[in-house]
């Protein structure tokens, strides 16, 4: 683990170990994977953060600038509130209106990244990122070093239907947290490992696969 990852961790540990937070971060479905999801909590709606925040700004994923390991987009990571503020006096971030982000959030999907809500020790939700798991810290530490402590699942989980499934393999290019694996012309799909994204659902070409609260 790289200094960069380890300045994260600790950081987190302090954090819990003083009862200052659960977690340090939260995945939230894609918004178009849950359109047609009955019941849906709204707070887990990557709009409905946004909706909420008195100040939107966006800045450019300091974890994909830093490790460089992907192509995908830099400027989808959104900054809120207070913290916000603080971003745009150091010049680290722009503010933005509520269709702008939301046309930003489009593009995050399309591009296969997973959103996060990043919390302070206060509990606010203090950012909302587009992360890849071989850039963003938070990714890294669970899928790469066993850190599963610190990112909680959604509220959600996908669910498959064999009869529609055609085993094309797109929704496993698409799993950053190998809930989908694709082997012999067959995708295989473990329950257990899903986080509840909602990536593999807006890349399903039979729409077999829905997700479902827990």
């Amino acid at each position: 683990m790289d200094t960069y990852l380890k300045g994260f961790i600790n950081k987190y540990d302090k954090w819990i170990e003083q009862d200052l937070i659960s977690y340090s971060s939260k995945v939230i479905p894609i918004t178009e994977s849950i359109e047609n999801v009955k019941h849906i909590i709204p707070s887990q709606q990557a709009t409905q953060v946004l909706k909420e925040a008195k100040l939107i700004t966006l800045a450019k994923c300091i974890c994909r600038q830093k490790y460089k390991n992907c192509n995908k987009p830099l400027e989808v990571c959104f900054v809120l509130n207070k913290t916000g503020e603080k971003w745009i006096e150091k010049g680290l971030s722009k503010k933005v209106e509520f269709n702008e982000a939301k046309t930003v959030l489009t593009q995050a999907n399309q591009s296969g990244l997973v959103h996060l809500t990043l919390y302070q020790p206060d509990h606010e939700v203090f950012a909302l990122c587009s992360c890849c798991s071989c850039c963003c810290h938070d990714l890294q530490l669970v899928m790469t070093y066993g850190k599963e402590y610190i990112l909680t699942k959604s509220d959600y989980i996908a669910y498959d239907d064999p009869q529609k499934c055609i085993h094309c393999g797109e929704c496993a290019d698409r799993c950053e947290f190998n809930a989908r694996t694709y082997k012999n012309i067959q995708m295989m799909y473990d329950p257990n490992s899903c986080y509840g994204c909602g990536l593999c659902i807006t890349t399903c070409p039979e729409t077999a696969i829905v997700l479902s609260k827990k």
